[in-house]
C-alpha cells in the first residue's frame, strides 16, 4: 500500500513545508510535488524548500517539477532568465537556438533542485482562436513544432532535467480551455494523426521521459471519456507510438475533470486506463483522490501487478536521474543564476527575433 503515493505528484501551499504537508509528503511516500509562483520568492528560498521537500524521501528523491515554458507559463521569473514565448523562438527558423535555450534553462533549474519541467508543448497551433495554448506552441505546422520540440528535450535530457511532452493527443485546435471546460475535437483519427500527434511521435524518438495526458473530449478515440480517463487513448500511446516512460495526467483539479468525477473516482480511472502519475495542484484534494486510490486498491479495482509495474517504471527514471541527488549548498545557487553571459544571450536573442518579426512583416 505504501507505494501508492509513489503515483501522485501535489503541490504545496508556500515558500517552505507546514508540519502537516511534511507528514503527509513522509508518510504516504509521495512521489513528487510541483511548485508554483506562490512557492516562489528567490533562488536561494526555492533551494531551500526543495532541500525541505527532499528531507522527506523514503528511497529515491522526489520529483520536484515545474512549468517553465518561457513566455507567460513560467513559474520562476525574478532572478531568472525570462525567455521569449516558443512561438517567438520557432521565428528563429534555429532548432540549434531552441536547443541552447533549453540548455539554460536546465541549469539555472537544476541548481535550484527542479529536475522535471512540464515542457515542451507539442500541440500544433491550429485554430487563431485557441487562446490556451497560442504563443505557447512552436508553430503553426508540423515541421517547425517538430523538429523544435526535439531540440527542447534534448536540451533540458541532456543537462538533467526530465522532460514532458504535453498536451497528448494535442491541444492545438481547441476553442475552450480545459482548466475551465473540457475541449472537444471532432477530427478523424486520421486527421488527428496527420497533424496534431505527429510532434508526439517525435518527442518519443527523441526519448522524452514524460508524456503529459490532456483532458480532451476526442470523439474519434473516445465518445464517452476523457482522453485522460480512457483506456483506448492511453493504448494508442503505448502501442501507436511505443511510448515506454511515464505517462502522467495533466492537473487533475482542472474543471474539464473535476466538474463531472470526484477527485477519487477520476484518480482511480486514470490509473485504471493507463495513467502511471496522477497531479494535483492542491495538497488536500491529493489527499482526498489518494483514499479513493488506497480504497480501490484493497477492493482490487486496481490490480497490484499494474500498480507494480507503474512504481518501476517510476523507479527506473528516479534511479537514472536522481540517483546520486545529494543537498543544494545555497550559496552556489545564485551564483547560476545571476550569470552575465545569459543575459547577453537573451539580448541577442531578442534582438534576432525583431529583426525576423520586421522581415515578415
Amino acid at each position: 500500500m505504501e507505494q501508492l503515493g509513489q503515483l501522485f505528484i501535489t503541490g504545496i501551499s508556500g515558500t517552505s513545508l507546514t508540519d502537516e504537508e511534511r507528514e503527509f509528503l513522509e508518510k504516504e511516500n509521495i512521489g513528487g510535488v510541483i511548485l508554483f509562483k506562490n512557492n516562489y520568492e528567490s533562488p536561494g528560498q526555492l533551494a531551500e524548500l526543495v532541500n525541505e521537500i527532499q528531507a522527506c524521501r523514503s528511497h529515491y528523491p522526489l520529483f520536484i517539477a515545474t512549468d517553465h515554458e518561457g513566455g507567460r507559463v513560467q513559474r520562476f521569473k525574478t532572478h531568472f532568465t525570462e525567455f521569449p514565448s516558443m512561438m517567438d523562438i520557432g521565428l528563429t527558423e534555429s532548432p540549434k537556438k531552441c536547443f541552447e535555450v533549453h540548455t539554460m534553462m536546465a541549469n539555472e533549474l537544476s541548481a535550484c533542485g527542479v529536475n522535471v519541467n512540464f515542457s515542451p508543448v507539442c500541440d500544433v497551433y491550429s485554430n487563431e482562436n485557441n487562446k490556451v495554448i497560442g504563443d505557447r506552441a512552436f508553430g503553426r505546422n508540423i515541421d517547425t513544432v517538430s523538429s523544435f520540440v526535439s531540440s527542447a528535450i534534448r536540451g533540458l535530457q541532456t543537462n538533467g532535467i526530465m522532460a514532458c511532452a504535453k498536451h497528448f493527443p494535442g491541444h492545438g485546435s481547441t476553442t475552450k480551455d480545459s482548466h475551465y471546460d473540457l475541449p472537444i475535437i471532432k477530427k478523424s483519427i486520421e486527421e488527428l494523426r496527420e497533424l496534431d500527434i505527429e510532434p508526439f511521435v517525435k518527442a518519443v524518438r527523441s526519448r522524452v521521459e514524460f508524456v503529459m495526458m490532456a483532458h480532451l473530449q476526442v470523439d474519434c478515440i473516445d465518445q464517452e471519456l476523457p482522453t485522460s480517463l480512457s483506456k483506448e487513448a492511453y493504448r494508442m500511446l503505448r502501442e501507436d507510438l511505443k511510448f515506454k516512460k511515464i505517462i502522467i495526467t495533466d492537473d487533475m483539479e482542472m474543471k474539464a475533470i473535476s466538474d463531472r468525477y470526484s477527485y477519487g473516482d477520476a484518480a482511480v480511472m486514470a490509473l485504471s486506463a493507463g495513467a502511471d502519475i496522477v497531479e494535483y495542484r492542491t495538497m488536500e484534494t491529493c489527499k482526498q483522490a489518494l483514499e479513493g486510490v488506497k480504497e480501490a486498491y484493497k477492493t482490487k479495482q486496481l490490480l497490484k501487478k499494474d500498480i507494480d509495474e507503474k512504481v518501476e517504471r517510476i523507479n527506473q527514471l528516479k534511479k537514472g536521474y536522481l540517483s546520486e541527488y545529494k543537498l543544494l549548498y545555497i550559496p552556489d545557487v545564485e551564483k547560476e543564476l545571476s550569470k552575465n553571459e545569459n543575459k547577453v544571450y537573451l539580448e541577442d536573442l531578442n534582438k534576432l527575433i525583431e529583426t525576423k518579426k520586421d522581415s515578415a512583416s
